[in-house]
């Protein structure tokens, strides 16, 4: 079945319905603002910086994403094999394509929730200073799309395993090496390849990526990362869910 905006928007709603269900969506989302305020603060030393910006608050937003979207994405899929009921969802009308885009959004909606509630730390510094607002403001469509693309790969993650823990698990693990792929340490480890490759594997990296968005450069090249990111991931969610289906 193609997309169909209509369905993929009841999966979208029935999934953030079940997130909010239960306590543990508000709990999810206290949690990480108060540990984005904590670590912008504490340890990236907002204030002492003096400086009219969001870079401590927006320079450990990887890190904080390394757990939090894996424990969001882990309940797309897993829970469903895990009762069965993924059986019934693709004997509904909505078309594979549909409830697969339709969880991934309802996730990414979620995670934006959390991330704008964060907009005290924009008052703060434009209280305090005179930020760049376009600088800030870039830094929030980074934060936003690198999550999009942690989640898509949750989602295939979560497609894999009946297990939430093993999803999650695997998330952080397939997670961490995009973020870490860019890092001299990890490119010194390939200096025997040409030196193409070594651009390609730097490329990769979450970090990179998002510092360059996170600094106000808007590069068609690292939106254009982060979309094909997500899509890649979502499509061999719907490849492994195909698989599952035909077992």
């Amino acid at each position: 079945m193609t997309f169909n905006m209509n369905m993929t928007t009841i999966v979208m709603q029935r999934q953030l319905h079940s997130y909010f269900a239960t306590p543990i969506a508000y709990v999810f989302i206290l949690m990480f603002l108060v540990l984005s305020g904590v670590f912008s603060f504490y340890l990236g030393h907002f204030y002492e910086k003096g400086q009219a910006d969001l870079s401590a608050f927006f320079n450990f937003h990887p890190w904080l994403y390394l757990f939090f979207m894996p424990a969001i994405a882990m309940g797309l899929w897993a829970p469903e094999r895990q009762m069965g009921t993924i059986e019934l969802l693709m004997t509904l009308p909505i078309g594979q394509t549909n409830a697969v885009i339709g969880k991934f959004l309802a996730a990414w909606v979620f995670a934006g929730l959390a991330l704008v509630l964060t907009f005290p730390m924009w008052l703060t510094v434009a209280y305090l200073g005179d930020p760049d607002n376009g600088v800030i403001a870039a830094g929030y469509i980074g934060s936003w799309l690198m999550a999009g693309s942690f989640l898509a790969i949750g989602s295939c993650m979560s497609v894999c395993s009946k297990n939430q823990i093993v999803a999650f698990i695997f998330t952080v693990v397939v997670c961490f090496i995009f973020m870490v792929s860019g890092v001299p340490m990890v490119l010194d480890s390939f200096a025997w390849a040409p030196q193409s490759m070594i651009d390609f594997i730097a490329g990769l990296s979450f970090l990179t990526r998002f510092d360059a968005i996170a600094r106000g450069v808007l590069d068609l090249r690292d939106i254009t990362y982060f979309f094909a990111m997500m899509a890649l991931w979502l499509y061999f969610t719907q490849v492994m869910l195909q698989r599952n289906k035909a077992k």
